[in-house]
């Protein structure tokens, strides 16, 4: 039998933001190879056409900047028209320039504010209101452990996660009545692109601020991507009368200084 009319997703729909690399597209394939049908959603179209395809049949790619609410409106919709449905949203993407704050520019703040806490608001308001006509549904929001030990030149990075729990405590009331079920993930250091917009400079900075301050012997170390790809599997398939409120993962081993 194909394992796609028989897994644990079988007949649900997904949509999964920042899903074109790393731990969003690792989200995204794991849930097809559970059954599901997949929205795959980022900004890129190039390299998120590439990661539907390498996906497969049942993952569909939709350009969306999360940070406007006129394309995660279209970007919904678009949805809606092809699947049908709506059962899990996983609010993945998130963005961050290193930067002391006194340093940082009002375009890089503006854009991460929109980026990390709105789009995550905006496509909630959209998947609940899908969700709403089945009477269930699962909205994973994922956080960072820098909420607990903010890294130097990353503050506003991680007052955006803290923000984005402290929503994601508001959602769980609101949204649950109703049937839909609202998690916090907190990520640990997960292998993949986060940093690749950086600039060396920026990077070498921001490297040598953590180590003087002891913040790499806080941090675990680097995971593969399909291991809280499978975490979030298994939250979103948890029987309907358990909830999860917060889950953090991270890697066992301390990170590496540097």
């Amino acid at each position: 039998m194909d394992r796609r009319m028989s897994g644990r997703l079988a007949g649900k729909t997904a949509l999964v933001t920042g899903a074109s690399r790393g731990m969003g597209f690792a989200i995204a394939q794991r849930f097809v190879a559970e059954g599901a049908n997949v929205a795959l959603v980022a900004r890129g179209k190039t390299e998120l056409t590439e990661a539907a395809s390498k996906i497969g049949a049942n993952a569909a790619a939709f350009v969306c900047d999360v940070s406007d609410p006129a394309s995660v409106r279209e970007a919904f919709a678009a949805v809606r028209s092809r699947f049908g449905r709506l059962d899990i949203l996983v609010n993945n993407a998130a963005l961050a320039t290193p930067n002391p704050l006194s340093d940082a520019r009002d375009s890089d703040m503006q854009n991460e504010v929109a980026v990390n806490i709105l789009g995550p608001i905006y496509c909630a308001r959209e998947a609940a209101s899908l969700m709403r006509r089945n009477g269930t549904g699962d909205i994973v929001n994922i956080s960072s452990e820098s909420v607990n030990h903010p890294y130097p030149h990353l503050g506003l990075y991680a007052a955006t996660k803290s923000a984005l729990e402290t929503l994601s405590a508001v959602m769980r009331q609101e949204f649950g009545p109703e049937g839909i079920r609202v998690t916090t993930y907190r990520s640990g250091n997960v292998r993949g692109t986060f940093s690749r917009t950086w600039t060396p400079d920026a990077k070498a900075r921001a490297r040598e601020a953590a180590r003087s301050a002891g913040f790499y012997a806080r941090s675990g170390g680097q995971i593969e991507p399909e291991i809280p790809a499978e975490m979030i599997l298994n939250i979103v398939t948890l029987p309907r009368e358990a909830q999860i409120d917060l889950v953090e993962l991270r890697g066992a081993a301390q990170l590496p200084e540097g």
